[in-house]
């Protein structure tokens, strides 16, 4: 029998029930009636002596279906189906294959048995989202495998892969074929009685405490300290008591959970993955891109080529000299090596995509490519020279894309006599890792080039966010602009150490004096003098970062920045950089005074929410989420909090206005209320309200 959800078959003694809700078989309201029906159905059919579960298509199932969030509870619950299954008098088995997560993966704990197919990764990742698993996860888990590795799997919601969950006790069996096979085979097993059955609810387990009270203090002492780890953990003590007695406090604790301010900003960080793809061009059709050329054979040109290559597209890849090209295919197949280190593919696979690299010396080897990146320094001229060759060379209908960080698209654009094929890629290093891609859309580029630019930046498996053309785009004219705040409070008296601490107890995975050394003090002196000549007279400058420049300390790059870097696990001040700071603030007349992290901390987010602000009234950015998403996806913004904009929301634009005022006394040059920020506190609307427009 078919169900709209379920395919239903019954073979002599075996019932068959594939799940079927595609595309990742979510456990939506219609599927948790149905299958809550089917198991009554069969389990008083006296003629089924064992029911099989699986999944039609990629999964088992994925987990819960991401439409029901935020709405009222629809009937029945999933706790009380996996409860029904659990209580099945007719044995329960299910196959877990592709990403079983979630929901999915607590379905098959509260079978009887459980068989895994080759490939699959199984996981219950509600952390992630602010949450514990809410339909026996916590109580099932620790009954089948070793008490650090269920609080480990829960509290991080890390995948586990095949092998391993049979090796944990996860799966019972590894099954073969296509999942409704193994689930004929898992079904035939059961009823010879190679495959032992037992309700997991109904295995005792006596749970160690010292490991339960480590496992709380380490996640207590994390920063920053988010709720849903330290409850799921709390949850899993419940474990020692019979199940009836732990799954009420299993769903307590889950129920906490969903008024939390941490749930809110990790739900908001999900759906901020796939709110950006809506844009104004989202009807165009991409062009076919089957080949590439980048430009450039350094750090951020070998990332981009890595990233091609690992998409599956030829790329020919662009340097001077042969000794640099070569230089550059080496750094390609370093990164595909990490890549099979890392697990993320096998050799095989690393050789056949090292067979679509090209390296050359000439432009004109791109004549035929269909997409070229060009991934040379921050040279307007030198990008605009090579647009104007690529404009001789390249292919009609070909895509002139440059990776500027900060540079107008428009004029390099305007530097071909077919400014409507150029954009901007803006990747962040390393480019074959970092998942952000700035999509800067020039005045002319084509819709299609643009619709494009997002289909390749998802055969990249990136996070691509459209962005309009003005210096820095959306993350790093931000930045430049947050960042002077750090430089004003280090010149007024608070030590660069603190700032840091400050931000990473906050959430950031590191503070921007330890960022600046990272990704090379250099690139922002660069940037810095580049925008001298137009400075406004007004404007506050603080020369300490210039300072240690002119020393050639670059950061990690040269051993030593802000801090020193002679042993490369540990961050000690530089007390050159140091003295830098004190000679400074005696120049500029400054009497340092002390500054609290929490004055810090909201000094730095008052001024990123003040030009997140007004990158979003200017319609650089689409709209708040999209400036959520960059900071989220390219610089390190705290996933709990959401991003800048939807933390501005927490603290209110009325307060907001209030402290830019009362900041604005020691510098009105500065700290300028946004008018974007005036008329939500008018209107009484948030920058969550934008979002719905």
């Amino acid at each position: 029998m078919t169900d709209d959800v379920l395919n239903i078959t019954q073979e002599g003694p075996v019932a068959l029930i594939g799940l079927n809700n595609p595309p990742v078989n979510a456990l939506g309201a219609a599927l948790r009636q149905g299958l809550s029906d089917a198991i009554r159905d069969l389990d008083a059919d006296p003629s089924v002596k064992v029911i099989a579960l699986y999944g039609e298509g990629r999964a088992l199932s994925a987990g819960a279906d991401i439409r029901e969030f935020g709405k009222p509870p629809v009937p029945p619950r999933l706790p009380d189906v996996l409860d029904q299954i659990e209580g099945s008098d007719t044995p329960v088995v299910a196959v877990m294959h592709g990403t079983t997560l979630g929901g999915g993966l607590e379905l098959a704990l509260a079978a009887h048995a459980r068989v895994v197919l080759p490939g699959a990764r199984l996981g219950l990742p509600e952390v992630t989202l602010g949450l514990l698993p809410g339909a026996g996860g916590t109580q099932r888990l620790p009954r089948l495998v070793p008490l650090e590795k269920a609080i480990e799997i829960i509290s991080t919601g890390r995948q586990v892969p095949a092998d391993e969950a049979l090796e944990l006790g996860l799966a019972d069996d590894m099954g073969q074929g296509t999942p409704q096979e193994a689930a004929r085979a898992a079904a035939q097993a059961v009823l010879d009685g190679s495959l032992p059955t037992r309700p997991t609810g109904g295995i005792s387990v006596t749970l160690d405490r010292d490991v339960l009270d480590q496992a709380i203090s380490r996640l207590q002492n994390r920063r920053p300290a988010l709720q849903a780890p330290i409850k799921a953990v709390e949850a899993i003590a419940l474990a020692e008591k019979p199940i009836s007695e732990g799954l009420p406090g299993e769903r307590a604790a889950f129920m906490d959970l969903m008024d939390s301010p941490d749930r809110q900003g990790l739900i908001h960080a999900f759906t901020a993955e796939r709110a950006v793809r809506h844009i104004p061009e989202s009807d165009a059709t991409p062009r076919r891109i089957d080949s590439a050329g980048v430009i450039g054979g350094g750090t951020m040109g070998v990332g981009i080529a890595t990233a091609l290559i690992t998409a599956g597209i030829p790329v020919t890849l662009i340097e001077m000299s042969a000794e640099q090209a070569d230089k550059a295919r080496v750094g390609v197949m370093k990164n595909l090596d990490g890549a099979v280190k890392r697990g993320k593919m096998d050799a095989a696979k690393r050789d056949d995509l090292a067979r679509g690299l090209t390296v050359a010396t000439d432009l004109a080897s791109l004549s035929d490519v269909d997409l070229v990146i060009e991934a040379v320094f921050e040279d307007l001229e030198v990008k605009t020279q090579i647009f104007g060759k690529l404009d001789g060379i390249c292919k009609s209908g070909a895509i002139l894309a440059t990776n500027t960080s900060y540079l107008d698209v428009n004029r390099i654009a305007a530097a071909t006599s077919r400014p409507q094929d150029v954009i901007g890629l803006h990747f962040f290093s390393p480019a074959h890792v970092m998942r952000l891609l700035e999509v800067v859309v020039a005045d002319q580029t084509a819709a299609d080039v643009v619709a494009t630019a997002f289909d390749l930046a998802g055969r990249m498996k990136k996070v691509a966010v459209r962005s309009g053309v003005c210096d820095g785009f959306i993350g790093n004219r931000i930045l430049a602009h947050y960042r002077k705040v750090a430089d004003y409070m280090l010149e007024d008296g608070v030590s660069y150490q603190q700032i840091d601490r400050a931000l990473e107890d906050f959430g950031f995975a590191m503070g921007p004096f330890a960022v600046g050394d990272l990704a090379g003090l250099d690139i922002g002196w660069a940037t810095r003098k580049r925008k001298a000549p137009t400075r406004p007279a007004t404007e506050r400058y603080v020369e300490i970062a210039d300072r240690i420049c002119e020393r050639g300390w670059f950061g990690r790059k040269t051993g030593q920045g802000y801090y020193l870097y002679d042993d490369p696990k540990a961050r000690t001040p530089n007390p050159g950089a140091q003295q830098i700071v004190e000679a400074e603030r005696q120049r500029a007349g400054v009497t340092p005074r002390d500054f609290s992290d929490e004055e810090i901390v909201a000094r730095y987010m008052t001024a990123m929410i003040s030009e997140a602000a007004r990158v979003v009234e200017e319609g650089i950015a689409l709209r708040p989420i999209d400036v959520d998403a960059v900071f989220l996806f390219g610089y390190g913004f705290p996933r709990h909090l959401g991003g800048p904009l939807n933390y501005a929301d927490r603290i209110g634009a009325r307060d907001l206005i209030r402290r830019i005022e009362n900041y604005s006394t020691e510098d009105p040059h500065y700290w300028q209320v946004p008018t974007l920020l005036r008329e939500l506190a008018e209107s009484g609307r948030s920058f969550a309200d934008l979002n719905k427009e």
